[in-house]
């Protein structure tokens, strides 16, 4: 899952360093740019992976509690307890 991101990320920065051509191309600095875009995008891209990553495990541990529950409550029902 994370290659995909890290796939989307790049991807992200080939279209960052296009748009930002014309400007450097205007002021020289065309090597600067794309280093700077890179590097901001590819912050941005980590940030959002990590942030995914725990959401995943934030929704992972609910539905393990969820399941848990629903074990206890069948196993509770099979013994009649409720």
């Amino acid at each position: 899952m994370r290659k995909i991101m890290m796939v989307a990320a790049l991807a992200t920065s080939a279209l960052g360093l296009a748009a930002c051509s014309e400007t450097a191309d205007e002021t020289g600095d065309l090597d600067e740019a794309m280093v700077a875009d890179t590097e901001a995008n590819t912050a941005e891209a980590t940030a959002e992976m990590d942030e995914m990553g725990n959401d995943m495990e934030a929704t992972g541990d609910v539905v393990e509690a969820e399941a848990e529950e629903a074990a206890a409550e069948a196993e509770a029902e099979m013994e009649g307890e409720m």
